[in-house]
């Protein structure tokens, strides 16, 4: 008989691995998402806007910006700060090996 309590659930994944990679998405992302949309996108379409008031996809954009546009704005500015410094970050971190995970070395 086996005490349940003493076995884990699911065999231990290895350790080690190369964090690095993780932070390079995780910036990369946060870059595109933050800088990409909130601002670039943001801007580029309110400036759009100005030949006269438009909506895409249930959301109406006009020339000036609004509380939510600069909400948008400042939420995209601090997103991509954030993945500037994962990826200054993924540059500090040395470097480990590559580990998958379920596969036996």
């Amino acid at each position: 008989m086996t005490d349940l309590q003493e076995s884990p659930a699911t065999p231990p994944e290895p350790t080690g691995g190369d964090e690095r990679i993780g932070y390079v998405i995780a910036g990369g992302l946060l870059i595109a998402l933050g800088w990409g949309l909130g601002v670039v996108l943001n801007v580029l379409l309110h400036w759009a806007a100005r030949s006269g008031p438009f909506t895409v996809f249930g959301v109406h954009f006009e020339p000036s910006m609004g509380p939510y546009a600069w909400a948008v704005f400042g939420l995209g500015v601090v997103a991509g700060a954030m993945g500037v410094a994962l990826l200054a970050l993924a540059r500090a971190t040395p470097r480990g090996e590559l580990v998958l995970p379920g596969v036996d070395y």
